[in-house]
């Protein structure tokens, strides 16, 4: 398993905005499918989006596309989520992870992600 650590959440208007950010390996960063996921109390934990391990290609859960954008900053080795038009529903942990085998031409499972983040707490109020 692969160490990331996330950052960034918090406590955020209905409407606002928040970046979320995730600190990898360099091996991790270039080699690896990485992507963002949440689980929100008493729910399973579902995928939000994901980049591939060069950072070309993305994949959005229909529920966040257009308002959420993953990236990547290689000088950082750090992945991004940036957040925008925020909703009460899309309060829950969020939770970065890595996968060798994944791809971002379809909907990423869970199951194919082996590497994850502790999780960062996000808040949205009405």
């Amino acid at each position: 398993q692969q160490e990331l650590v996330e950052s960034g959440g918090g406590l955020v208007q209905a409407g606002g905005s928040l970046r979320l950010s995730c600190v990898a390996s360099r091996r991790t960063f270039t080699k690896y499918v990485m992507g963002w996921f949440r689980q929100a109390p008493g729910k399973e934990r579902e995928f939000v989006a994901a980049i591939s391990s060069i950072g070309v290609s993305t994949k959005y859960s229909d529920s966040v596309k257009g308002r959420f954008i993953i990236s990547k900053d290689y000088t950082k080795d750090t992945l991004y989520l940036k957040m925008d038009s925020l909703k009460p529903e899309n309060t829950a942990v969020y939770y970065c992870a890595a996968s060798l085998t994944s791809t971002v031409d379809v909907t990423p499972a869970v199951t194919e992600f082996d590497s994850w983040g502790r999780g960062t707490q996000m808040t949205v109020s009405s």
